[in-house]
């Protein structure tokens, strides 16, 4: 426990005055604990509260990270003289950790070694880098169109079921097993078997041995929810700072941390702002992303899925978390309903990354000119549906005929979802994602059918 390895600097227990839900107040007659430190209650003392307010000269409001079952008023309460802390090292590789660093894979404990705080202040923008770099993923719809970059941040937006989490699958699978620097996985409310699945698959494909999984999961509360995040980041800060190493950090879902961040907000009694949601929002997910940074020893990438609300792309949660991004992958349902997977929208999604000066001129031209003849053939769709394609003229069935095999292409097989659809997974360079593109818009493949081009690699595996 936190209290064991910090006895000498406890302070005199005080008692709890009121438990509501997971929100407790506690007397202090001497002294109080100080906001951020962890205090324990309970008979087993494991109950674990965070300190978050102070109430008056003798009164603290703390947020339980543990379920409150059996807490009354007049318990005692227990400082720790520390806040909550994660273990960092080497030695964390491997393993599967919660938001008290303590590893639940049923392997031996982690215990010794150094620990630091999760709360952690962002780096200084002295040191900072600011160089771009593509970071390419292997999927032709996101390195084409939305390429990533080396240290920034990418959101996966989309509502629910349109393959947010598969995607996030896949792109562990690729990054992974082609990556030289550390891999960590942060699970934020969300469903305990999809955990479970991953660090089996990830076990059983070798790639472990360079992760770490940290998870607050659907059935935590909402505090544990809310500060697995800063905890995972201190895990990646170790090694982007102490060991120069490069950082690839998967968030699925950020909006499960807003939620839980709107769940202790209403429990705190804070005054709802617009929908519902915390009038700190803003304040809260900067202090989350400003930690996700490249610097000049090490950088750490991020990318994460973004749950929109009933696809409502005007969302506080969605405005607020795309201006940390500096690439947005919109997951279209009406692409999934057409069975175009990955369900990427060519023409709503974005990045920072797709200018000359970063991906070239030609990368640039091609990514233009696919947008230029998706949207030419969006316009076109109300046109086709009242008076059919033979009455468009020779120039836009040309343009609709290059947009479905542009469409087509874009789709990928993933070798996440190989066991449900008997494909292989097949992964792209960008280079062979360019070239097929290319021909495809200069009219090279206008004689092979549609299905030609859907669920395959590079554009030599199309036949007629």
């Amino acid at each position: 426990m936190q209290a064991t390895a910090a006895a000498d600097r406890q302070g005199k227990p005080g008692t709890v005055s009121s438990v509501r839900g997971s929100v407790v107040d506690g007397f202090f007659p001497e002294g109080l604990p100080p906001i951020l430190e962890v205090l324990e209650a309970g008979p087993e003392r494991d109950i674990i509260i965070e300190v978050v307010r102070h109430v008056d000269e003798h009164t603290v409001r703390g947020v339980a990270l543990t379920p409150t079952q059996g807490l009354a008023e007049g318990s005692p309460l227990w400082p720790t003289g520390l806040p909550l802390r994660v273990p960092v090292g080497q030695r964390v590789l491997g393993r599967m950790f919660n938001v008290f660093g303590r590893a639940i894979d049923l392997g031996e404990p982690v215990t010794g070694g150094e620990w630091r705080s999760i709360h952690q202040e962002p780096v200084p923008l002295d040191r900072q880098s600011t160089g771009s770099e593509i970071f390419e993923t292997g999927i032709k719809a996101i390195d084409v169109l939305s390429p990533l970059e080396q240290g920034g941040k990418a959101g996966l937006f989309g509502g629910a079921g349109v393959g947010k989490t598969v995607l996030i699958m896949e792109l562990i699978n690729n990054m992974v097993s082609g990556y030289h620097g550390v891999s960590l996985f942060c699970g934020i409310g969300e469903r305990c078997r999809e955990g479970e699945e991953l660090y089996r698959e990830m076990k059983e494909s070798g790639v472990l041995k360079n992760t770490v999984m940290v998870f607050g999961q659907m059935n935590e509360p909402p505090g544990a929810r809310f500060r697995v995040g800063h905890a995972a980041l201190t895990m990646a800060e170790f090694f982007r700072d102490d060991q120069r190493t490069d950082v690839l950090l998967l968030i699925d879902n950020i909006f499960r941390f807003i939620q839980a961040g709107m769940e202790v907000s209403g429990l705190m009694g804070q005054l709802p702002s617009r929908l519902g949601y915390q009038p700190t929002l803003a304040s809260e997910l900067a202090a989350l992303e400003e930690r996700i940074t490249n610097t000049t020893t090490g950088s750490i990438t991020s990318v994460q899925a973004v749950y929109v609300p009933a696809d409502d792309f005007t969302d506080p949660a969605a405005v607020h978390t795309f201006g940390h991004l500096s690439a947005s992958i919109v997951l279209s349902r009406k692409r999934a309903g057409e069975g175009l997977y990955p369900a990427i929208d060519p023409l709503q999604s974005a990045s920072s990354m797709l200018v000359p000066h970063v991906v070239g001129a030609r990368h640039f031209k091609v990514a233009q000119d696919i947008r230029s003849t998706l949207a030419n053939y969006e316009e076109l769709k109300d046109i086709i549906a009242m008076l059919g394609l033979e009455e468009l003229s020779q120039a836009d069935r040309k343009v609709v005929r290059r947009a479905r095999r542009l469409e087509r292409f874009l789709t990928q097989p993933f070798a996440v979802t190989g066991q449900f659809t008997g494909k292989q997974g097949k992964r792209v360079s960008l280079e062979q994602a360019i070239d097929g593109c290319r021909r495809i818009l200069d009219g090279e493949f206008d004689d092979y059918p549609e299905r030609a081009l859907y669920m395959i690699g590079t554009i030599n595996e199309a036949q007629k």
